[in-house]
């Protein structure tokens, strides 16, 4: 353990002093490179240059494996060639495993020097050995290691201590490294330390390492006004420090393999495209876990969770999911209950009534098995040999039940006890999901030992796997076995939220940013990480609303929940000592909660389509501006506002005693999504000042946009031609599955044009026996931005006029006012026209046109549907 210790100072202390790498070594030669005639691999030998004893021998002999699996992506994987090192298992994260390690290496001469992709090509020097990788369709480099600049060392490979380096462009712009309470925002800042190792540390501590593990980096750039993406992992689950000089950027890595995966994008969604193909799309969530959740540690009894129920309904505000804390468990034992407090009978009628009004029911479990001889899950774990074992006993811990004993997840027992526990239980009480917290057991985040206050590192996991090795991927472990354990008890999708995760945790939970405090600043580190994790395939992710820890000002409460009411996952969480925070608490907050909480139950339907898109192809639900606006690179640094799919915007105000907020809007034409009358143009992206008094959150709809809110479509104003488009995804929330071609699904493309005086919109649809039977109808359209009259001469529906229908269709219009940048003068006029009775059945394809009365048309703005 010393020898851990010293090695994590002489990390630290090498940040600030660029000598330290230097003194290391002189790096490898490059002494053998072969091509497999099987699958175009590449297979290399490399050998040090220079032993020494700094942090440990050298491994004199390395083994390079290349291959390209896709178009766009490249794998560069350095190991051990005589010795088999841990690497993250290939059984938790499925993907290609290298040819096996063990066999002499052998010299052979060296006759090519790069290796092309289709999109990316790798280029290596023999001596000193160092890579780097082109694009081929600009010719960028993207990631080099020569260090022909001094401006870092060469590359280090060690039992305990790997080192390596990359050389950057200054105008790069990198996200990424998590997961960290970035307080100066999403965009990296040169010279601030990137930690990774899983903590329990509280989210309130900025700047610092927190519950996961994510080594992976976005890098931004903009060429000749071009913008290119990719993304950058380095698959290793040991601690790590990287740090990010501006100009370079250096991973110090305490044990295991350099397992590097380069994305070409080249845009941001083709990133976290290409990125979740690999490490697993993310999980399909069910309807309602989109809906509001309130949660408390301190519930203490059935009766006051029925009243936190009850207030809810009396105060208008919706609520979807009740949770509970610890408070329902036995002494803090996991899989039990407490009977005093918690009455099995009583809460079990609890539970039938709420289910039957469709709500649903959480609970909380921690890893740490109580050691009692009298508690069964003890028994049982006990009898099946599941626990982390230290010098051949299990690991005796103290958390909150006491002593207490730590499943191990990488055995296959303990999944199968595990599951088994999740039965019983759920055989006692009907949950709906499970939240799986303190799975990071436990280190603290101080500079300390790496056993300080947690599993020690020695200890060992199945198979003889060490604590050092496997520390970071336990809480992904866990939610691995409990997605498979829920999946196996209710046959229906699972729902999991954890605190502690790893590369690929968003194929089988949710998260939740752990706990945060009422504090301004908080609020607004809540939106960088929520951005952070939909780049790293966790896009199901929020803050608790009105912070965990103690009082939170009604003011502070107000402005978050017309921030949280967008998360992706929305959910009021608080501390046992803090007072009460639940939204009906304040008129005020109350009165903020029906508002923005009313606009996201509203777009459930466009919330569920991006549920959708994440799971099919790794789309984040919330995203940083960049991702619809990559040239535009003022929003390059932006973390206080951000989109929902690609072109919802939220503009919250973040800051005490503000009754404005200066946003930043992209080229183009943005509509008040609470007051459609109001158009923010933008000719060529600019900051705005707008009202925010209380009450009031700021959601603009970008043009081009179709938006299944019961649904919205956006043309660009004063356009005299546009077009747009939209989707929407339905289906049987319970499925495990979440696709088409079941018989309970259906998939929607939404069109609409604008021109010669017309207007028109028209849907294809895919697989619509679903939406017929669940009886869906499109009630009203809404357009935006007609200029000259609104009057409407003909509506054709299907190709048939409407006055041929049975139909009786209300038409009336409202005057729209658009707000204009400086670029232009005065104020423009315009007309928003609704139709309404079109009674329209969302399963079957529709063609609804009409046209104008005046030639003097110039755009339509928008329209709204209503599924019913």
């Amino acid at each position: 353990m010393a020898s851990c210790l010293s090695l994590l100072v002489a990390i630290i202390l090498c940040f600030s002093s660029l000598q330290c790498s230097n003194a290391i070594g002189k790096g490898y030669r490059l002494i053998s490179m072969e091509k497999s005639p099987d699958d175009g691999s590449f297979i290399g030998y490399l050998q040090v240059k220079q032993s020494n004893k700094i942090y440990g021998s050298d491994i004199t002999i390395l083994r390079l494996f290349i291959n390209y699996r896709t178009d766009h992506r490249l794998r560069v994987h350095i190991t051990d060639a005589k010795k088999q090192r841990w690497e993250v298992p290939y059984n938790l994260l499925r993907r290609e495993q290298p040819p096996n390690v063990i066999g002499k290496s052998r010299k052979s001469p060296v006759t090519v020097q790069e290796i092309s992709g289709p999109e990316l090509i790798l280029i290596f020097t023999v001596d000193p050995f160092s890579f780097a990788v082109r694009r081929r369709s600009n010719g960028e480099t993207i990631f080099n290691t020569s260090s022909s600049d001094e401006s870092f060392g060469e590359m280090v490979f060690k039992d305990q201590y790997l080192e390596i380096s990359t050389s950057l462009p200054k105008d790069a712009s990198l996200y990424g490294f998590g997961e960290n309470s970035q307080a100066n925002g999403i965009k990296l800042v040169p010279n601030e330390p990137y930690t990774l190792f899983t903590e329990d540390v509280s989210a309130f501590n900025l700047n610092t390492d927190l519950y996961g593990s994510h080594p992976v980096y976005m890098d931004l750039r903009n060429v000749s006004g071009k913008a290119y993406a990719h993304s950058v992992l380095l698959l290793n689950s040991h601690g790590m420090d990287v740090f990010y000089r501006g100009d370079s950027l250096t991973y110090k890595v305490i044990g295991g393999v350099f397992d590097f995966y380069f994305f070409a994008g080249p845009s941001p969604l083709n990133v976290v495209d290409q990125y979740t193909s690999l490490i697993g799309r993310p999980a399909p969530m069910p309807y309602w876990s989109l809906g509001f959740h309130q949660c408390r540690w301190g519930y203490r009894n059935v009766s006051v969770v029925k009243d936190v129920v009850d207030n809810y309904q009396k105060a208008k505000i919706p609520l979807d999911v009740i949770w509970n804390d610890a408070d329902y468990m036995d002494g803090y034992k996991d899989f039990t209950l407490d009977l005093v407090n918690f009455p099995h009978a009583k809460l079990l009628s609890f539970l039938d009534r709420i289910h039957k009004m469709g709500m649903k029911y959480v609970v909380i479990k921690d890893p740490g098995i109580g050691v009692n001889a009298s508690y069964g899950v003890y028994q049982r774990g006990m009898a099946s040999d599941v626990f982390i074992k230290y010098e051949g006993k299990p690991f005796l811990a103290q958390v909150w039940p006491g002593p207490v004993y730590f499943p191990d997840f990488l055995n296959p027992k303990t999944v199968s006890w595990w599951g088994d526990e999740i039965r019983r239980f759920h055989e006692l009480v009907p949950i709906d999901g499970l939240w799986i917290d303190m799975n990071e057991i436990n280190a603290t985040g101080h500079k300390a030992s790496l056993g300080f206050k947690t599993i020690p590192t020695s200890a060992y996991h199945y198979n003889g796997v060490r604590e050092y090795d496997a520390h970071s991927i336990y809480g992904f472990s866990e939610a691995i076995a409990t997605h498979k354990a829920l999946l196996a008890v209710q046959g229906k999708r699972p729902f999991i939220l954890s605190r502690s995760t790893f590369v690929g945790s968003g194929q089988y939970a949710a998260h939740w940013t752990g706990d945060n405090q009422g504090t301004w600043q908080s609020l607004q580190v809540s939106i960088s990480t929520m951005l952070n994790f939909g780049i790293f395939g966790v896009p199901m992710v929020g803050s608790d609303i009105c912070g965990f820890f103690p009082p939170t000002p009604e003011e502070l409460c107000n402005r978050w929940i017309e921030v949280g009411a967008f998360y992706p996952f929305s959910r009021d969480h608080a501390d046992y000592y803090a007072p009460r925070k639940e939204l009906y608490q304040w008129g005020t907050v109350a009165e903020s909660a029906r508002n923005a909480l009313g606009m996201r139950y509203k777009l459930l339907p466009f919330l569920y389509t991006l549920n959708y898109e994440a799971h099919m192809s790794g789309a984040p639900i919330a995203r940083p501006l960049f991702f619809s606006f990559p040239e535009f690179t003022e929003c390059y640094g932006l973390s206080k506002q951000f989109l929902l799919g690609s072109s919802l915007m939220i503009s919250p105000v973040l800051e005490q005693g503000k009754t404005q907020v200066e946003a930043l809007f992209p080229p183009g034409s943005w509509y008040h999504m609470f007051d459609m009358t109001q158009v923010v143009v933008s000719k060529n992206g600019r900051l705005f000042t707008l009202p925010a008094p209380f009450n009031v959150v700021n959601v603009h709809l970008y043009q081009n946009a179709i938006l299944p809110m019961q649904q919205v479509v956006a043309f660009p104003a004063g356009a005299s031609e546009g077009y747009a488009s939209g989707k929407l995804f339905l289906d049987d929330d319970e499925l495990p599955e979440m696709k088409l071609g079941n018989g309970k699904s259906t998939y929607i493309d939404f069109y609409a044009s604008v021109g010669n005086e017309s207007v028109k919109i028209w849907s294809q649809v895919k697989e619509g026996q679903f939406a017929l039977s669940q009886g869906l109808v499109i009630e009203k359209v809404i357009v935006l931005g007609l200029k000259g009259t609104w009057k409407v001469s003909e509506i054709l529906l299907n190709g048939s006029s409407i006055s041929n229908e049975t139909k009786t269709i209300e038409v009336s219009s409202k005057e729209q006012m658009y707000v204009v940048g400086s670029e232009d003068e005065g104020e423009s006029k315009s007309f928003m026209v609704e139709l309404k009775g079109l009674e329209m059945l969302v399963g079957k394809d529709f063609n609804i046109s009409w046209k104008m009365a005046s030639t003097n048309v110039l755009s339509m703005a928008g329209n709204e549907v209503i599924a019913r």
